[in-house]
């Protein structure tokens, strides 16, 4: 049984210990999904909060451990749309300028091409099936059951958004090249 199942089990029991540990090793995938959803700092910790606690609550009723960090993706993309949902009833009394997103990737070769600022420029079920295939390492099947779509349409959007991606990344790396 691996350490994170053993973990899982304990939390099960009441250990919340093990339950911390898990949700410290997820932290990091977590942010990094809200904050692709999300955009906003704020709302992201909102979301996280939100889903500790009903990771927390139901965390008994979890049936298969091995099945807890797809679980707990999905909780966290209802709550992130859930939140959006919410942001779009609320009326703004003044837009505030959007806080530049963080990045985690860069093209040293190109001129510093940032790649998050084009994935963040995706729109949103394209960004989401990047993010978990290539930062959350999750199979497509995995990515098809956190969204609740087919595995095709899971490929279908991973090959749409690399093309937009290519397309973007190109231009800018041959602009790089082209003033050296």
């Amino acid at each position: 049984m691996l350490e994170n199942e053993l973990d899982i089990k304990k939390a099960q029991k009441g250990d919340h210990g093990a339950f911390t540990r898990l949700f410290r090793q997820l932290e990091p995938q977590l942010y990094r999904l809200a904050k692709t959803i999300l955009l906003k700092d704020e709302d992201c910790a909102d979301a996280l909060q939100e889903t500790t606690l009903k990771v927390y609550k139901g965390l008994a009723n979890l049936k298969q451990p091995k099945f807890f960090k797809t679980w707990v993706i999905r909780i966290l993309i209802n709550e992130c749309n859930q939140l959006l949902r919410m942001r779009e009833r609320t009326i703004a009394v003044a837009e505030i300028p959007e806080e530049p997103v963080d990045s985690y990737v860069h093209f040293e070769d190109s001129g510093n091409v940032d790649l998050q600022s084009f994935i963040n420029q995706l729109d949103e079920s394209l960004r989401l099936v990047i993010v978990l295939f290539y930062y959350d390492d999750l199979s497509i099947k995995q990515i098809a059951d956190v969204l609740d779509i087919s595995e095709g349409a899971v490929r279908a959007r991973l090959h749409r958004a690399r093309r937009l991606l290519s397309k973007q990344i190109h231009p800018v790396r041959e602009e790089g090249l082209a003033n050296e």
